[in-house]
């Protein structure tokens, strides 16, 4: 695999509606798009995920690309490899940092695909031809709106309704979802709201036949999750919690969840990615793949990671259209009634709009080899 030279770009792209959690309201998505050009004439496609601020992990836009810049492409540069799946030893002694490493990689592994002519979805060793997916609503004005955006997202065959919740937008909100639509499968997200001291209040989940609580605690426990997941019927879910393939052996060592949400970005990258997803499916802990509102290239990535076959649940990855009024790729990813057939071209299989790229394009730099 050897590299003629790497292109990071700073990238911009407003939201069609701005989308709140319990933590930060987006209006737009800014992110690091990055192109490795292979000597062959080939290019491999990846994002980071990390945004401006660090509200979801520690990393950002200007530490990931300062992380990129001055350790991890001259590392690249002085050792070249010849599979993806060899950069996670390769980028071993930079602690943490997962998705400033998880955007050399992804691009890296689509560079490789590309290169043996196959889909990346296939190099990772995907069988399904097809992945089921739902959305994810954010926090809205009122409940009127939120019962609006349910009902069109489950008008347009999405699989699954991600809901964000906090204190005094969690019990109110789901009685009255789970009220108007009593079959849809309904999931809460509180993005680290809650401490143990609401586990009263978190038991009254239960009453809502929740597919899942997606991380209710603090974004670094495993512990405490533990103790909450003995006195819910709920399954717990862990999202921020699980940094690495460790942090995912011992949560299922302890306890502390029944579902784990991938994200290639916050544990690293692709293979990191499948070393989760066999941990997870030799245990009987289901996955699903989570969404960093990416653009067209990283939803692509999130398309082939989750052909693997223990992501059993409906991942975040919805059509572009829900959050861009174009995006960056040809096609856009689209979604028909909740689902999306996975693309049989080489690599990603959403090729790069390089006019419609340059135009949010506010920054590059290129690294030559």
């Amino acid at each position: 695999m050897e590299i003629q030279h790497i292109i990071l770009r700073h990238v911009k792209m407003e939201l069609l509606e701005p989308f709140t959690t319990s933590i930060f309201t987006e209006t737009h998505k800014e992110f690091i798009l990055v192109e490795i050009l292979g000597k062959n004439g080939l290019s491999g496609w990846a994002e980071s995920v990390a945004s401006p601020e660090p509200y979801y992990k520690e990393e950002t836009l200007k530490t990931n690309w300062h992380i990129m810049e001055d350790y991890l492409i001259p590392l690249l540069l002085q050792h070249p490899v010849s599979h993806p799946s060899e950069l996670q030893k390769l980028f071993e002694p930079i602690r943490g940092n997962s998705m400033a490493k998880a955007a050399l990689e992804g691009a890296m592994w689509d560079l490789y695909a590309r290169s043996n002519n196959e889909p990346l979805w296939k190099a990772l060793g995907g069988t399904k031809e097809t992945i089921d997916v739902g959305v994810s609503l954010g926090i809205k004005d009122s409940e009127y709106e939120l019962l609006k955006a349910v009902e069109k997202n489950c008008e347009e065959g999405y699989k699954r309704i991600k809901l964000k919740v906090k204190p005094g937008w969690d019990l109110d909100i789901l009685k009255a979802v789970r009220t108007r639509f009593p079959d849809i499968s309904l999931m809460a997200d509180a993005n680290s709201a809650y401490t143990l001291g609401d586990i009263d209040h978190l038991k009254a989940f239960d009453e809502f036949n929740l597919t899942m609580i997606e991380q209710p605690l603090a974004y670094d426990d495993i512990i405490d999750h533990a103790k909450l997941q003995r006195e819910l019927q709920t399954p717990l879910c862990l999202d921020e919690s699980i940094y690495t393939f460790d942090d995912a052996r011992h949560a299922i060592a302890l306890g502390s969840c029944k579902i784990i949400n991938i994200k290639i970005g916050r544990v690293g990258g692709l293979y990191e990615s499948k070393q989760i997803h066999d941990l997870c499916k030799e245990h009987g802990i289901p996955v699903w793949c989570g969404g960093m509102l990416e653009a067209g290239v990283g939803r692509a990535h999130n398309v082939a990671i989750t052909t693997l076959d223990n992501f059993t649940l409906p991942g975040d990855t919805s059509a572009s259209s829900r959050y861009f009024s174009s995006d960056i790729t040809d096609p856009a990813i689209t979604v028909e009634n909740g689902v999306i057939t996975v693309p049989t071209t080489p690599g990603i299989g959403f090729e790069p709009n390089r006019k419609r790229i340059e135009e949010r394009t506010h920054y590059s730099k290129l690294y030559k080899f």
